[in-house]
Formats: structure tokens, sequence, C-alpha cells
């Protein structure tokens, strides 16, 4: 192969191919069409005198050779990107920025409202899209700049990925103010104790993306599992849950209280064991570390969200 002769936006079609196994799909991502980029592909194993992809019942299977070449040519793609912009100021009063991120339905509702106010007073001209990605291809889609940053319950260990710690949290109990523990409660009492979660039924949330199943882990270690009687698929869906059920939940506390200032439900405390703490960080590629875009919005996440 002559190096010189070989168009450097094959690589990039090389990499969103390996990404996506799909010729259509990384056609998506490149904004090409699929005949631009099976011609693509067909140049590339021209050049590189390899299949690279081979067709499988799992879609494209990539050969070795392209299990050797694609993960450095993104890393080489990824830097050359970040040196090419390093130079560049941004302006967010006049730039036309796009940001993709990260969030699960509670990130949208607890961190997306005041995001989404500061980039229309400061970058009228920005759009900001949410990507669901599971946690574990967090890494990957973050390396094919499918998305640009990540807010959550995250602490990837991963070449390349970079994480600030915004704040530490805390779970809840939450239920209606109408709610009481069985046997009672002291007047007043806004704690729980062990064996007054044992006899509850609950609801749990079970969401996707960013946020992992800690609560329901908390309770298959407190072998409360079987007071499991409802799982929601979004966080959203809590709220009418406790209000007209006898169900209680467990959530993180910032979503607890931004819920009692709004419904009328009551914010119990957990015992010690019951209520695990989790860090919250901000997630992104080191590729975009030097990025004028990428640096502001990480800023403004960090201005807005960390309180450390």
């Amino acid at each position: 192969m002559n190096f010189r002769q070989i168009d450097l936006n094959l690589l990039r079609v090389l990499v969103a191919i390996h990404r996506t196994r799909s010729v259509t799909e990384a056609g998506k991502l490149l904004a090409l069409s699929q005949s631009a980029t099976s011609s693509a592909l067909a140049r590339l194993r021209h050049h590189l005198g390899d299949e690279l992809f081979v067709r499988t019942a799992q879609g494209l299977t990539p050969t070795h050779a392209c299990e050797l070449l694609a993960p450095e040519v993104t890393e080489l793609l990824n830097r050359l990107e970040s040196a090419l912009s390093a130079g560049q100021r941004f302006d967010p009063a006049h730039a036309e920025a796009r940001w993709r991120l990260s969030l699960s339905d509670l990130g949208e509702m607890m961190f997306l409202p005041p995001l989404a106010a500061t980039l229309r007073e400061q970058a009228p001209l920005s759009r900001l899209a949410n990507v669901s990605v599971v946690a574990e291809d967090l890494p990957t889609a973050l390396e094919a700049r499918e998305i640009d940053f990540a807010i959550g319950i995250l602490n990837p260990r991963h070449r390349g990925v970079r994480a600030d710690l915004l704040f530490t949290e805390r779970y809840v109990g939450l239920t209606s103010v109408d709610w009481q523990p069985e046997g009672g409660a002291r007047a007043g009492a806004q704690r729980l104790t062990l064996a007054q979660m044992a006899r509850a039924s609950m609801v749990v949330p079970s969401p996707t993306a960013t946020f992992h199943g800690s609560v329901e882990k908390m309770l298959w270690r407190l072998k409360l599992q079987e007071r499991i009687v409802l799982r929601a698929r979004h966080f959203g869906a809590l709220p009418e849950l406790v209000l007209h059920t006898d169900l209680m939940t467990i959530v993180p506390l910032m979503y607890a209280e931004k819920l009692s200032r709004l419904q009328k439900v009551r914010v119990w405390e957990l015992p010690r064991e019951a209520a695990p703490e989790y860090e919250v960080r901000l997630v992104w590629h080191t590729s975009t570390a030097r990025d004028p875009a990428q640096v502001w919005i990480r800023d403004q996440v960090r201005r807005l969200f960390a309180t450390g």
C-alpha cells in the first residue's frame, strides 16, 4: 500500500463502520449515502489488501487486521481533530455549536432544564441533543464522537476517558403525605427503620442509559427484594404512583426535594445500610480536552452542578 495515495476521508469510513457494524448506519453517521459508503469501503479494501469486514448473522464483523487497525485510526483522527481546533476561539453568543450528551430520564429532569436555560441565554444559536447510551457502551460512544459528554453515576475505567466528580448524592424514601409505615410512626418522625422498610411495598425505577440499578442491588443485599411489587421504566412515573397508591419508592435526595416542592409527597430518611451514597460525574473523551466548544460546555456543566 502506498500511504500517499490513500484518501484520509476513507479512514473516517473505516472508523464509522467499525463502530456501527453497518454500512448503512455508518453512512448516516457521516452524512453519506449507502452507495458512497459502500464505494469507500471497496476502495479501503483495495488500498489495504484486506476484506476488513465480513458479513455474518450479527452484521459486519471486523477481520483481525481491522481489529488491530481501527482503534489506532480512531485515536489518531480524534487527536487530529483536537489539534486543528485547539487554536480556535469559541464565541458562545455567535457560534452554531452542536453538542450531544447522554443522560438517563432522571438526568433529563434534573440536569437538562438548567443547562438548556444557560444555552438559550449564552449560546442561542447552539443545538443540544440527548442520546441514550447504556453505561457499558459509553467509552466507545465517546471515542467514536457519537456523544461529546455524559453526566451520571459513572466511573468508566477506559483509556482515553476522563471524568470529573460533580457531587455526591444519597437515597431517601418517598411516599404520599398520608402514607404511614406499618405499625405507625412517631409524630413528626422522618426516618424509617429497616424493620419498617421490610414491611413496606415498593415501586423501584429500573432505568437504563447512564444510571445503574443501585437501589435494586441494595434491596437484594438487605434481602428486601420481595418487597418490590412494581418496577417502572422511568423515574417520571414515580410521583403519580406514590401519590395514588400505598407504595413507597427510593430515589435520590435531589429528586425527592424537587418533588416535595411540587407534589404532596413525603421524604423519609433511610437507615444508613439502606441509604447508599453515589457519585455523579461528568465524563468526556480526552480527544476533546482542548476543543474550545467542548471546554466551554463542560465549564457550564461544572458551574451549574459541581458542589465540591
